[in-house]
């Protein structure tokens, strides 16, 4: 059983910083990929970022290209979501996610993934 725990949300104004982190736990956790998702109220569940957790490779979605970095740790199981320039159209709750066999075009879609972390909130407004 893989568990995901998320830290690091807030209340932050425009234009700040915030840094997510997601730990991972279980006996035999070697994902495919992970990746951050948010929540907006009232909003579907969307992607943010992806990472192949053996080659590292990075993708964003439009939204956040150039203002978020998406990383992994492997030796301590780890995934962090560096978000720079928050604007109020990030704000919501932000998940992160994990799959053992996920598929390279099945990374964007949150429907995809097999364990998730509780969320973390996260706030920007003025």
């Amino acid at each position: 059983q893989v568990q995901l725990v998320e830290s690091g949300g807030g209340f932050v104004q425009p234009g700040d910083s915030l840094r997510l982190s997601c730990a991972a736990s279980g006996r035999t956790f070697s994902p495919r990929a992970m990746g951050w998702f948010r929540q907006a109220p009232g909003k579907e569940r969307e992607y943010v970022a992806v990472i192949r957790w053996s080659a590292g490779n990075t993708y964003y979605a439009d939204s956040v290209k150039g203002r978020f970095t998406i990383s992994r740790d492997k030796s301590k199981n780890t995934l962090t979501l560096q978000m720079n320039t928050l604007t109020p159209e990030d704000t919501g709750v932000y998940y992160c996610a994990a799959d053992p066999t996920i598929i390279l075009s099945s990374m964007f879609e949150p429907r995809h993934y097999r364990y998730w972390g509780q969320g973390t909130q996260v706030t920007v407004s003025s």
